[in-house]
């Protein structure tokens, strides 16, 4: 648990340090965007769509994948202590 936390707090120091050098020299979010030709809109349609692709996959796979790894995991012998 506190691996996943440290890892947490490094990325968000790093994103903090980014962020402030790129306010330093002007970069906005929105000029990114604009530099990349892109709109806050299309990037919102671009998730949208995305989920809605993969969502309808996962649970087609989960409907295998779980029921098999329920099974092996009963089957399994008991550990040794």
């Amino acid at each position: 648990m506190v691996y996943y936390l440290r890892g947490t707090l490094k990325l968000l120091l790093a994103s903090l340090i980014a962020g402030t050098f790129m306010s330093f020299f002007g970069l906005t979010p929105m000029a990114v965007l604009e530099f990349l030709g892109v709109t806050p809109e299309e990037i919102q349609a671009g998730l949208y769509d995305g989920f809605a692709w993969a969502a309808p996959r996962a649970l087609l796979g989960a409907m295998v994948v779980l029921p098999v790894w329920f099974v092996t995991y009963i089957l399994m012998p008991p550990p040794r202590d």
